[in-house]
């Protein structure tokens, strides 16, 4: 098998990792809150993913460079097979690897940990490191923390908004309650109870799931976005596609792993990190959506996992129902994703170029 077979097949098995582990990312509070099924939430969050990478074709561009490593990797090695190999061995096995764990993780960050490895190996330790923090750590350590203050922030403004707090007034013993339509009453006789709306709750004035199912395709597409581009840099060194070409296969690929084995990490986004209520589920992916959407614009390398996990994190911060043991997992799989992929893509230079030693 040829160099440039073997970078498309493992590129595009990177993909396929992608869709698998971050597919359902999107259109995890759909499925979480109950405001539609696993394959109604996997069928929209598959679409607007795909929407998003053929969007990516003409806007965000400016991801390309970065992740060929011509940027990080001083010398002859950036933007070639030889390093190009490795890193997505390296990426790939850690996403498959996550995946099979029901993990949650960053692509991006599986990418950063291959550039490194690999790029040790093939320069001898030349690695950019000041500037690949800049270009990556710093990215993709702020927008999980951006992504729960937001939210925090935007549960509590909304949830105010949403709440009414009219009195309940008793008449005798066939009490008569003056209540908002937000507001639930109960009692006997004549004596009343008004129930204020729980703690972070967001009370979505539609009486359809369109506004929730709009925000969820908003994240899904802004994954697309930001993520196609990534796998396609990688891609494109085999000069074996053109720009157009290479994005629109990596997204039908990261579509494929989306249909066949996105479940594992569905249920934990879901169902595992934090209950949810369809509107506490908005306001997490309209936070997610411009985070995303915004970085992939000026071409930062964020992860839509660290943002979407980080919202989610924030809605179980302030409804308190958050599942701290599996926060501490996620959070604990994320920083082993780039020592791990590290490891394999350094292993795998070794290996496969011995010599480059």
């Amino acid at each position: 098998m040829g160099p440039a077979l073997l970078l498309v097949l493992l590129v595009l098995l990177v993909a396929y990792a992608n869709g698998a582990n971050d597919n359902m990312k999107g259109v995890a509070t759909l499925y979480g809150s109950g405001a539609a099924s696993f394959p109604r939430a996997l069928a929209w969050g598959t679409a607007t993913t795909l929407a998003g990478s053929l969007t990516a074709m003409y806007a965000c561009s400016s991801l390309l460079l970065t992740f060929t490593g011509r940027e990080t990797i001083p010398g002859a090695w950036a933007g070639t097979p030889q390093l190009i190999v490795p890193v997505a061995a390296g990426t790939a096995a850690t996403v498959i690897l996550a995946t099979a764990l029901s993990l949650p993780v960053s692509t991006t960050h599986a990418l950063l940990g291959g550039l490194l490895g690999a790029g040790l190996v093939l320069t001898g330790g030349e690695v950019r490191f000041l500037l690949l923090g800049k270009l990556f750590l710093l990215p993709l350590l702020f927008s999980p923390i951006a992504a729960l203050l937001l939210t925090s922030v935007a549960l509590r403004v909304m949830a105010w908004a949403s709440r009414r707090r009219t009195p309940c007034i008793c008449i005798g013993e066939n009490a008569a309650v003056l209540a908002g339509p937000e507001v639930a009453a109960s009692g006997r006789g004549g004596v009343w109870m008004c129930e204020i709306p729980a703690r972070g709750e967001v009370r979505l004035r539609s009486r359809s799931d369109f506004p929730h199912f709009l925000s969820a395709g908003a994240v899904s597409f802004a994954r697309g976005l930001n993520d196609t581009p990534k796998i396609a840099a990688l891609l494109l060194v085999s000069h074996a596609f053109g720009l157009s070409g290479g994005m629109l296969l990596i997204g039908l690929a990261m579509a494929a792993g989306a249909l066949l084995h996105s479940r594992r990490v569905a249920q934990t986004m879901g169902k595992g990190i934090t209950a949810m209520s369809s509107g506490q589920g908005c306001v997490a992916n309209l936070v997610t959506s411009a985070l995303v959407i915004a970085a992939s614009r000026f071409g930062l390398p964020v992860s839509t996992t660290h943002v979407s996990c980080g919202a989610l994190f924030g809605l179980g911060i302030v409804t308190r129902s958050g599942r701290r043991a599996l926060m501490a997992r996620i959070a604990l799989a994320w920083a082993i994703t780039v020592p791990l992929s590290a490891g394999v893509a350094a292993l795998a230079a070794w290996m496969i170029l011995p010599g480059s030693r």
